[in-house]
C-alpha cells in the first residue's frame, strides 16, 4: 500500500523535468508508479537528500499504520471465531450457507468463515478486508432511512471529519477531474446507481459497499469561474450499523482502489 494519498502528492516533489534517467517517459509517469508501488522514490535520481529524508521519515509512519491495520483485522478475526455467522448474516444483509457468511461487497459475493478468513473471485483490498470484518460483528441491522448526511453528522464524525476530506473527499475529486469516464467505470465495475436530483449535483451515483452502508457520490462539475467540488454522504443510519472508524475505513479504501485502477487503465482529459 502506497503511503503516498494519490500519485500528484509524489509529482509535487519531483522537479518536473522529464528527464527520462529513471527510465519513464514523463516525471507524472514516474509518479504514478511509485503510487502502485512499482517503483521506489529513491529511483528519481535527481532527488534531494532532504526530500529523500522525508521520504523515509514518512515511510516508517507507513509501517507503522501498516502494523496497526494487520493487528486490527488479526483482533478482528478472533473476535468472529466466537460470532454466530449464521445469527449475523440476518443481521449485516448476509445469507449463511456450509458453514460461511455470504455477504455482497460491492455487489461482488465474498465469504466469510468461522475464523474471519475471506474469499472471493476478486482481489481483496488490505483497507476493505479490516472494515468487512468489523461490520460483521458491529452491525446492529438497523434499516436503512434513505436520509443521506456528511460524515460529520454521524456519531464521532467530527474528530475524523478533517481526516476524511483530506483522504478521501479531495483525492476522490483529483481522480475525478482528471479521468472524465471515471463514473462510467464505477457503475460497471462496482455495481453502482446513477441517482437523480442529489444537492444539485451534475453527477450522483450510489454504490453499495456493503449491504446497510451505502454510499452517495455527489460530484459537480468545473465551471466558468468555479471549480470542481465533490462530496460522499451516508445513510443517516451508518453510525449504527458501523463504528466510525469503519465508515472512515471504508470511505478510504474505495479511494485508494478507484486511484489504482484509474492509474492503470483511465484515460485523462
Amino acid at each position: 500500500m502506497s503511503e503516498f494519498a494519490n500519485a500528484m502528492e509524489v509529482f509535487k516533489l519531483l522537479d518536473k523535468s522529464n528527464c527520462r534517467k529513471c527510465n519513464e517517459q514523463t516525471c507524472l509517469a514516474f509518479a504514478s508508479k511509485v503510487f502502485l508501488g512499482d517503483k521506489r522514490l529513491s529511483q528519481c535520481p535527481v532527488l534531494s537528500r532532504e526530500v529523500l529524508d522525508k521520504y523515509q521519515r514518512k515511510q516508517k509512519k507507513k509501517d507503522t499504520r501498516e502494523t496497526y491495520r494487520e493487528i486490527l483485522v488479526g483482533e478482528f478475526k478472533k473476535e468472529i471465531e466466537s460470532c454466530d455467522l449464521e445469527y449475523a448474516a440476518q443481521r449485516v444483509g448476509g445469507v449463511f450457507s456450509k458453514g460461511k457468511m455470504m455477504i455482497r461487497v460491492f455487489g461482488k459475493q465474498f465469504s466469510i468463515d468461522s475464523s474471519g478468513n475471506m474469499f472471493s473471485d476478486i482481489h481483496i483490498n488490505p483497507w476493505i478486508a479490516g472494515p468487512v470484518l468489523g461490520y460483521i460483528l458491529h452491525c446492529k441491522g438497523v434499516p436503512l432511512t434513505g436520509k443521506w448526511v456528511p460524515l460529520r453528522e454521524l456519531e464521532g464524525g467530527r474528530e475524523k471529519n478533517g481526516l476524511f476530506v483530506q483522504r478521501s473527499e479531495k483525492s476522490f475529486k483529483q481522480i475525478a477531474d482528471r479521468y472524465p469516464r471515471l463514473f462510467e467505470d464505477l457503475i460497471f465495475l462496482f455495481n453502482g446507481e446513477k441517482v437523480k436530483n442529489h444537492y444539485e449535483s451534475d453527477i450522483a451515483i450510489v454504490l453499495y459497499p456493503l449491504p446497510k452502508l451505502p454510499i452517495l457520490i455527489c460530484y459537480w462539475k468545473p465551471e466558468e469561474g468555479m471549480e470542481s467540488d465533490i462530496n460522499l454522504f451516508f445513510d443517516s443510519s451508518a453510525d449504527m450499523n458501523a463504528t466510525i472508524d469503519i465508515v472512515y475505513g471504508i470511505a478510504a479504501g474505495i479511494v485508494v482502489m478507484f486511484e489504482k485502477i484509474s492509474l492503470k487503465h483511465g484515460v485523462a482529459r
